[in-house]
């Protein structure tokens, strides 16, 4: 299939579901984390297919090469928002795990599209 659209990306569309199941966890943080952590672990988690569009949108191998390093980034803040969330006790055990599995994924799938890129 051709990639066409930002859409078509599997990075994108799974970054898409991890955000998805990063809104569903934070629902659960404690009210006063409303403007803290459940603010911030939202918006890492955003700003990782976002990036991944945005790059794609430009139409140039370097700018989506840029927009990938940052979603790295975005990722890696992700990770460490959850660790600390889980630290506090406020995902469970078993949640935390699959959704740093599903951010193992994305990370990959990231990887793999960055050097695709760079192998252009």
């Amino acid at each position: 299939m051709a990639i066409r659209n930002y859409r078509d990306l599997v990075a994108w569309q799974r970054a898409m579901e991890l955000a998805e199941q990063v809104y569903s966890a934070t629902k659960r943080f404690p009210a006063e984390e409303r403007y803290v952590l459940t603010a911030q672990v939202r918006k890492s988690a955003v700003s990782i297919p976002s990036n991944i569009a945005e790059g794609h949108g430009v139409h140039s191998d370097r700018v989506l090469r840029r927009h990938l390093a940052i979603a790295m980034g975005s990722l890696c803040e992700l990770e460490t928002q959850l660790l600390l969330a889980s630290r506090l006790g406020y995902i469970e055990e078993a949640e935390f795990e699959r959704l740093m599995a599903a951010t193992s994924e994305v990370g990959r799938l990231t990887t793999g599209l960055s050097h695709a890129v760079s192998a252009s």
